[in-house]
């Protein structure tokens, strides 16, 4: 049963062997993101590798976020950003903690549950893994098939597992799981971890569980960025969505003013009803954008996607020589995401983030002179 402690401690289960060292995830990089594929390049590549939303910020947003620097002789004050994340949701200000994005929140909940049995479902996100090796856990691993689209069924998971960590949806595969397939997972003794990075990408988000915190058995922690869709990457900003006894644990473990001023700022803009609506608007173009990448490699035989139906602002496309493709396609100036380095997936995967229609068309054509066919 996984509890809440306010030590960094995880037991280590003498039922199963680790999956590698800590900090090390076995045969994988899992400090491998893609914005090492982008580092020191220049602008002689399109970057088809990080998967935040191209064009943005927005101009009206960094205003907002310039016009905060006038506070910055004070110290933050998150009261005004938690209230907007409440009512952005629907939920009481005290189910909201903000975090210095996502990744801070992988790491307190590393540091703040105690877990016999943690399970991360994989293909997914490495950092959620990778903060809980180094908190000391051993942690087990659900390895997701291509053969079944990367699609989970809750009967994957071991009964024993008291903390569970699934993408939805998921990096890099694109699955996005029901909400009831999720919601089926939770039960007493068990704290779900579900990350919605991408979630605000999905038209209407109809597969969050942020309106089911309460709603089953066990502890649901929810977890949001305002990285992807706002290009906010380098102001770190982001927030978790759970109980009030939850949420108190994990601030426990937080630094004073954990999150700056210009970011408070910027979390409390991006949820106004103005923000909602060009969110929900671009997600609606997005989704149009990956169908016209989708339709581009289908006609490549030798490109397969890995998942029917993709809903994240990204795809996983297999190829049976990946990463000379990768490289050669660096060389024609376009950076793509390698897919070995997540757990699961091996040479052959490639992760395309979603451009717009002009781009995806110089795209092919630098496939074509890749020699993929």
């Amino acid at each position: 049963m996984s509890t809440l402690t306010d030590r960094s401690a995880g037991s280590r289960p003498a039922a199963a062997a680790p999956d590698g060292p800590p900090g090390g995830g076995g045969a994988t990089d899992l400090r491998h993101h893609g914005d090492a594929e982008v580092r020191d390049a220049g602008a002689h590549l399109t970057d088809l590798a990080v998967n935040v939303r191209a064009g943005t910020p927005p101009a009206w947003l960094k205003e907002h976020v310039a016009a905060s620097l006038d506070t910055l002789a004070a110290y933050p004050d998150g009261r005004a950003a938690r209230r907007a994340v409440a009512a952005r949701h629907g939920l009481p200000e005290d189910h909201v903690l903000l975090t210095a994005g996502a990744a801070e929140a992988f790491v307190l909940l590393a540091r703040a549950v105690r877990s016999r049995c943690p399970v991360v479902v994989h293909p997914q996100f490495t950092e959620p893994e990778a903060a809980l090796r180094e908190a000391g856990h051993t942690v087990h691993r659900v390895l997701l098939r291509a053969a079944d689209g990367f699609r989970l069924d809750a009967g994957q998971v071991p009964e024993q597992a008291d903390l569970v960590v699934v993408g939805n949806p998921t990096n890099p595969t694109s699955v996005l799981h029901p909400a009831a397939t999720l919601a089926a997972l939770a039960r007493p003794g068990r704290t779900l971890v579900v990350d919605e990075a991408f979630m605000d990408a999905v038209p209407g988000e109809p597969e969050s569980l942020a309106p089911r915190l309460t709603a089953a058995g066990g502890r649901i922690v929810v977890l949001r960025s305002l990285t992807k869709t706002w290009g906010l990457a380098g102001l770190r900003v982001g927030y978790v969505l759970s109980d009030p006894a939850t949420v108190a644990a994990l601030a426990r473990h937080q630094p004073l003013w954990p999150v700056s001023s210009p970011a408070l700022a910027a979390a409390e803009a991006c949820c106004t009803p103005r923000a909602l609506a060009e969110a929900d608007a671009a997600a609606r173009t997005g989704a149009a954008d990956r169908e016209h990448l989708l339709a581009r490699l289908a006609a490549f035989g030798s490109l397969d996607a890995a998942t029917p139906g993709p809903a994240g602002p990204f795809v996983l496309v297999g190829h049976e020589r990946a990463a000379g493709l990768r490289v050669r396609l660096r060389e024609l100036g376009f950076a793509v995401r390698r897919g070995d380095t997540f757990p699961g997936l091996g040479p052959r995967w490639l992760r395309l983030a979603v451009r717009d229609r002009a781009t995806t068309d110089r795209f092919a054509d630098a496939l074509r002179t890749a020699g993929v066919r």
